[in-house]
């Protein structure tokens, strides 16, 4: 080796080293978000959301620690003056990418904890943390619900990130981590369909409906022609059309009003078909929510919805293709809606799926006599589980009972209600553990 190739090399083996320090100086500076947010206790997520963040991001900032030390302790080693200084430095640009994505799951959940520092909307958030455990909790025990965290961003429609699904660089994400339209924020119906939709596809995940209902749907393929192609269709929307369900389930229509605010578009979005798209025909969709609807809790408001969407979009001026491929997934909503309520997958023990996410007291009648007897005493309405109040207030807002500008401040009073009675019970729950006691939040 020349003294030439010794100085070079000596020289980068020196950069090297320089840029794994610097990575771990930024390291060290990556704090906790306990120790960095300025979120008032009332707008900080739920003691099990912190907890399982805060340790997941502590073992990734420790693994990567772990890592930039074995790289220094390598690159000052004997072992280091075998290989290239090409092998040297593709070892240090792997450890540089390890060290981008830890800091980019970072970024994900920062997104969800700043927005609590907001005046109002931090707490507002910390209320849907609790309307959305709500959603995802199911009598019967059939799992364990994970924590949810809330957070606002620009844009038109809802998106979630389920708890224990990969997040970038490796690993399962300790949370469900929904994210709502900044715009819907506070809509009765608007900011109730939008989550529920969203606890939906986590509810779905975790009792493997799709994969229990996926071969029961291929199994009426094979009958051929157009029928058996519509099924193909429904498989392969499926994941939305279950989440939708399970919004209808837990709040009822305003679960199919805040579709329908979501789907009215110019005409030729709402009759565009692309059947690749995993999120059904808009106009069909509401349709669909209608028929789910009338199946779980029956009343004449779901074809009374129904109706006013065909006048706002009538079929009438399609060409012969889609009307006719609308026409017929419309026939067979029946033995569709049928097939969902009926279905037992073996999450459930036997359970049917509609007895199981169906909840009580959430038929338009009983919904409507609740909202009578809140009129008396508003005290009750704080006293109710969280997606409850919603159908409630959604209820009597669908039936002209209740203003928007009434409904909006009713649910940013709960809102406020539900994030301090879940922090203070968190409290209660840490001083005295195994009592019982705290701020009612029925179940």
């Amino acid at each position: 080796m020349t003294l030439a190739t010794m100085s070079v090399r000596s020289s980068a083996y020196r950069l090297l080293d320089q840029e794994v320090r610097g990575l771990a100086a930024r390291l060290d500076r990556v704090k906790p978000f306990a120790l960095q947010e300025t979120m008032v206790p009332a707008a900080a997520p739920s003691l099990a959301a912190q907890t399982a963040v805060e340790r997941y991001l502590a073992t990734g900032r420790q693994d990567l620690r772990r890592m930039v030390t074995d790289y220094q302790d390598w690159l000052s080693s004997p072992d280091a003056q075998r290989v290239s200084v090409a092998e040297a430095q593709r070892r240090l640009a792997f450890l540089r990418l390890r060290f981008n994505a830890v800091l980019s799951q970072l970024d994900i959940f920062a997104d969800a904890m700043t927005q609590r520092s907001e005046q109002e909307t931090g707490i507002w958030l910390a209320g849907l943390d609790v309307v959305a455990e709500d959603m995802l909790r199911l009598p019967g025990g059939y799992y364990r619900p994970p924590p949810v965290i809330c957070y606002l961003d620009r844009g038109h429609g809802a998106a979630i990130r389920r708890a224990r699904t990969r997040l970038p660089g490796g690993g399962g994400s300790p949370v469900a981590i929904v994210r709502m339209p900044r715009e819907r924020m506070i809509s009765g119906s608007g900011i109730a369909s939008s989550l529920a939709h969203e606890v939906g596809h986590q509810g779905t995940a975790l009792l493997d409906l799709i994969g229990s209902l996926r071969p029961q749907l291929r199994a009426m393929q094979p009958r051929g022609g157009i029928q058996g192609g519509i099924w193909q269709v429904y498989e392969r929307w499926l994941s939305e059309i279950l989440a939708d369900f399970w919004a209808v389930a837990r709040v009822g229509v305003a679960s199919t009003l805040g579709l329908m605010g979501v789907v009215s578009l110019p005409r030729a979005f709402v009759f565009r078909v692309n059947l690749d798209d995993p999120h059904p025909i808009p106009w069909f969709r509401v349709k669909l929510s209608c028929a789910m609807g009338d199946a779980l809790y029956p009343d004449p408001q779901w074809r009374r919805l129904a109706a006013i969407w065909e006048a706002y979009y009538p079929l009438a001026g399609l060409d012969s293709g889609r009307r006719q491929l609308l026409t017929t997934l419309e026939a067979a909503l029946p033995q569709f809606v049928g097939l969902l309520v009926h279905h037992k997958p073996a999450a459930l023990r036997g359970a049917p799926l509609a007895e199981a996410v169906a909840m009580r007291g959430r038929r338009p009648d009983a919904l409507r006599a609740r909202f009578q007897s809140w009129r008396a005493d508003p005290q009750d309405m704080r006293r109710a589980p969280p997606s409850l109040a919603f159908a409630v207030v959604s209820q009597a807002r669908a039936d002209s009972k209740l203003s928007p500008e009434a409904e909006s401040n009713v649910l940013a009073r709960l809102l406020t209600h539900w994030a301090l009675a879940g922090t203070l019970n968190a409290y209660a729950a840490c001083l005295a553990p195994g009592r019982a006691g705290g701020i009612a939040l029925a179940t």
